[in-house]
């Protein structure tokens, strides 16, 4: 069945409308918009979003041209750095950085651009190995070796981390938590006297109630504004 424009529109507005009700007003709703049209990204637009989330280069660009020119973009997905080149002329956001040669090539494209581009630094917090992220129990190590002067052009804005696809809420607090506390050491180690790292970007369509109640400043939200169709 084919339902009329009007119809998505009124839901895609009713279901922003309800998330904003429940979520505060302190922690961001990023439109989480993989494979949803340039239409219905419109529709939520015209509903008052301006943030949006894409998790594959070549589909954020065949978008980008279409919409208007004040949304703020942020990638959410696993980025090569084979990719950077293209997305940083106008990209706000990278929610996964997970590695010093992304941040390496990040500074460069973004230096090339004459731009500062907001990145959070994955982790890895869930059972599923097929995720990414720097690994929780290791990451200390890892992030001492980096110079984080070095990155002139990019603001570090904060964490990212993805939950376990479960049910469990215990799990889910305690995967929560963890990037909570990644976040607080982090603060803490590097980046005391920087004002911009304020963000934890976790918690999804099925699970944000939780993250938000743990520390969330970010939730990436995508059927329970566009639907699943």
């Amino acid at each position: 069945m084919s339902y009329p424009n009007y119809w998505f529109m009124s839901a895609i507005k009713n279901n922003l409308a309800e998330l904003r009700r429940m979520i505060p007003p302190r922690v961001r709703i990023i439109a989480v918009s993989k494979t949803k049209s340039v239409a219905d990204i419109q529709l939520a637009y015209d509903a008052g979003q301006r943030d949006f989330g894409e998790n594959y280069v070549q589909e954020m660009l065949e978008k980008v041209p279409h919409l208007p020119s004040d949304i703020v973009w942020h990638a959410i997905g696993h980025l090569q750095t084979n990719k950077v080149k293209f997305v940083a002329p106008f990209i706000h956001y990278i929610h996964s950085v997970d590695s010093e040669k992304l941040l390496v090539e990040l500074e460069k494209q973004a230096e090339k651009n004459n731009r500062i581009i907001n990145c959070l630094l994955q982790f890895h917090i869930a059972t599923e190995e097929s995720k990414f992220g720097f690994r929780a129990h290791n990451y200390q190590e890892v992030l001492d070796q980096i110079s984080w002067e070095g990155f002139p052009h990019l603001k570090i804005a904060g964490v990212m981390g993805m939950a376990s696809f479960v049910e469990n809420q215990k799990q889910l607090e305690s995967e929560f938590n963890t990037l909570l506390n990644i976040f607080l050491d982090l603060k803490q180690r590097y980046f005391s006297n920087t004002e911009s790292f304020k963000e934890v970007s976790m918690g999804m369509s099925a699970d944000w109630p939780i993250a938000v109640e743990h520390g969330s400043t970010m939730v990436r939200i995508g059927s329970s504004i566009f639907g699943t169709r």
